[in-house]
């Protein structure tokens, strides 16, 4: 690839100072490793400079030259719902709740005896915002002695005013499944409903549900270690100004975020599950995964961004053979269900092979003059190559297992609210919000893959009915 700054091609430009480097013998050997040394840097940072969303680990969010609209060809349908999309649109409810009628004014009628024919209907479905106030009073019984008795109030109804479950509801919703800041969610029940609520209620809010939820938590950590397929993934946050990390696991049914302050073996120990998890665990080739005995396939999303890379940064046409063929695997895979026959699973690795011994020719592995050296650094396409050959099983495992997928892609859609939610906010302010928020979502997006609206989860948690939800869920 060739990578130009202003009219400069940094190519051509470093390729011709190696050649110079190789062939000038009046460059002393300790001058020779300074300059070997500022070339390689200059390399890494010309590297660097190729880097995108579509050929790196990089998100499209933090992707500044990233083109808008060039990822698919502009199509010729026109917007909006094509022929013989279901579609979908407003219908009329059966419990509407207001009637109005309406009577006709017969001073515009002719002359005439009328007699009642029914009515024609048409609903206006609109949303009220507001504040609903309840006030209980409980009756009080004096007797000849001057005893009083008070009829008992509901239970939760235990000081002279207070906020109900419905702002409780809708204040957690906001904050940890729509993510908006404490300040805007006060601002909301002030504009909205008249209803005075301090950031500092929201919070106590959160973690009232959150102390709720160990029972939820306690369950989904089981359910986990159970499972036939997980899909593992982390990711860095801020708290107070702090790298932490938020690990997730989760399959189409179950999802948790669990923080830590490390991303290695130690935090993935500390969640207490894989040591226990015996089925397929798929993961982006972080090695402390492998630590744990499991069936381990790996993400060939990764796998082709990393080849896209190597093609057009380091010209490895290789890597844009290999592209072809696991794109055509995975078609192959698909259309005969899910698992391909041994017929055609060998004829795939035959070529899976082949391939990487083309590679061997064109970036071939640097070997150290200085014999006491065990390990020399390889370049990033070596680095691939070597990965790609040492784990073909895990790599190729989707065409023969029908439980595992082609990517890891549910995990990393499961943990993308939560750069959402550190874009919008900056950071977590203290350890606690990550871990509120961490098992908050949890519930949520557990709840929301098993058909249950978050409200609807939230409600019947501050109402004490978790027990209803878990009984749905198991």
């Amino acid at each position: 690839m060739l990578v130009t700054v202003g009219k400069i091609d940094v190519t051509k430009t470093l390729a011709r100072v190696e050649e110079q480097l190789r062939d000038d013998p009046s460059i002393s050997p300790a001058s020779r490793s300074l300059f070997e040394l500022l070339v390689t840097i200059i390399q890494l940072l010309v590297a660097k400079l190729g880097l995108n969303s579509s050929n790196s680990s990089t998100p499209p969010s933090q992707d500044q030259r990233r083109k808008r609209g060039s990822g698919k060809p502009k199509g010729k349908r026109k917007p909006g719902g094509q022929n013989g999309h279901p579609g979908k649109t407003l219908e009329p409810v059966e419990d509407p709740d207001k009637i109005e009628p309406i009577a006709i004014d017969r001073r515009t009628l002719p002359r005439g005896n009328y007699k009642n024919a029914g009515f024609e209907a048409r609903q206006v479905i609109d949303i009220v915002v507001g504040r609903h106030v309840t006030e209980y009073r409980a009756e009080i019984l004096e007797d000849d002695r001057g005893n009083q008795f008070v009829a008992p109030f509901p239970d939760g109804v235990n000081r002279p005013v207070q906020y109900g479950v419905g702002v409780k509801t809708q204040a957690v919703y906001q904050s940890q499944q729509q993510l908006i800041p404490y300040d805007r969610t006060r601002d909301f029940f002030w504009d909205q409903a008249g209803i005075p609520i301090s950031p500092g209620s929201i919070f106590r809010f959160n973690q009232e549900a959150y102390r709720l939820l160990e029972p939820f938590e306690s369950l989904l950590l089981e359910k986990l270690k159970q499972q036939p397929l997980l899909h593992a993934d982390e990711t860095g946050i801020q708290v107070n100004k702090t790298l932490h990390w938020i690990h997730c696991l989760c399959n189409d049914q179950w999802t948790w975020f669990f923080p830590h302050t490390k991303r290695g073996g130690e935090a993935l120990k500390a969640m207490g599950v894989l040591e226990h998890f015996h089925g397929r665990l798929g993961h982006d080739h972080w090695r402390a995964y492998f630590e744990f005995d499991c069936i381990h396939f790996l993400c060939n999303a990764h796998h082709l961004r990393e080849l896209e890379r190597a093609e057009k940064q380091d010209g490895q046409k290789w890597a844009g053979e290999m592209i072809k063929l696991l794109l055509e695997a995975h078609k192959a895979t698909t259309e005969a269900g899910g698992c391909l026959d041994e017929t055609s699973a060998k004829a795939f690795r035959r070529r899976y092979r082949k391939i990487l011994a083309q590679g061997d020719s064109e970036c071939p592995s640097i070997v150290s003059s200085d014999s006491g050296r065990k390990r020399v650094a390889q370049t990033k396409s070596r680095n691939l190559l070597e990965r790609l050959r040492e784990y073909e099983t895990e790599t190729l495992r989707f065409m023969t297992d029908p439980l595992v997928p082609f990517t890891n892609n549910p995990c990393e859609n499961d943990l993308r609210m939560t750069k959402v939610q550190q874009k919008i906010s900056g950071c977590f302010r203290a350890f606690e919000g990550a871990q509120i928020f961490c098992r908050i979502r949890s519930y949520l997006l557990t709840c929301q893959k098993h058909g249950i609206h978050a409200t609807d989860a939230l409600e019947a948690l501050f109402q004490g009915r978790l027990s209803e939800i878990i009984a749905r869920i198991e």
